[in-house]
């Protein structure tokens, strides 16, 4: 529950104070959206499947953020940053969708 209102929360703030990304950032934010998503829903499966560990948890979302922008920094530094980042978003996309089908069978046993 305090994770859910976290979340409202968060959202609310961003709405209403409306930040700005850094340019120098502002390639590696969708990464760590789409980093952050696979964990989400990496999370979400081991809650169904009664596996969920909250330090597994924690640790698996800022790795995933962490590797994924470090991934397209050094893809940025070798000139490569556009491949990098659509190997990182296909990659964890893949993870997604196979969380997001574990899910679903979990769900509606389908």
């Amino acid at each position: 529950m305090i994770a859910a209102i976290g979340l409202v929360i968060g959202v609310i703030a961003g709405l209403v104070l409306q930040p700005t990304v850094p340019v120098a950032l502002q390639p590696y934010l969708p990464i760590a959206v789409v980093a952050a998503l696979d964990a989400l829903f990496g999370g979400l499966r081991a809650k169904l499947d009664g596996l969920f560990d909250d330090k597994v948890f924690l640790v698996s979302f800022l790795s995933n953020v962490v590797v994924a922008a470090f991934i397209v920094f050094l893809g940025d530094q070798l000139g490569v940053g556009a491949q990098l980042s659509t190997a990182v978003v296909v990659v964890l996309g893949i993870r997604i969708f196979s969380n997001a089908a574990a899910i679903r069978r979990h769900l509606f046993k389908a």
